[in-house]
């Protein structure tokens, strides 16, 4: 399974967020330079964030991001089912014109697969991600 760029990105925002030092601004522009992308995506992602509550922004001058609770609090299961369209094939959803699909056993297999990727992802938060809080802060160039 392979997740996109959007949920890539809104995963490494919050990473990003959770390592940075409290009295540290943290903009669009600073998150696309450390991490080296588009600070056009980072922006959506930075978006979608705050649709769904993870972040807050604060416009103007010495505005930015920041989190709306506490690594320990967001799980990333969920992140990943919030950014993710999780439907692997067709008859995943509504509308299947698949033939086979009453009698294809190919559609349990991959949702029993997808579950098991998912329960793994519920059983850790932002605050696992960055128990090695240092070396991520030396990393991204945030001493």
């Amino acid at each position: 399974m392979q997740l996109t760029a959007h949920t890539d990105y809104s995963l490494r925002l919050l990473i990003f967020m959770a390592v940075k030092r409290d009295d540290e601004p943290a903009t669009v522009q600073d998150v696309a330079l450390h991490y080296g992308i588009s600070a056009h995506h980072v922006a959506k992602v930075a978006r979608t964030l705050v649709q769904l509550g993870y972040l807050k922004s604060h416009r103007g001058r010495g505005g930015g991001l920041e989190l709306t609770r506490k690594p320990a609090e967001i799980n990333i299961g969920a992140v990943v089912r919030q950014t993710e369209n999780l439907r692997l094939l067709e008859c995943f959803g509504p509308d299947s014109t698949c033939p086979i699909e009453p009698g294809c056993t190919l559609k349990g297999v991959l949702g029993e697969a997808l579950q098991a990727f998912i329960d793994v992802l519920d059983r850790y938060v932002l605050a696992d991600l960055v128990d090695n809080r240092q070396e991520l802060r030396q990393l991204l160039g945030r001493r």
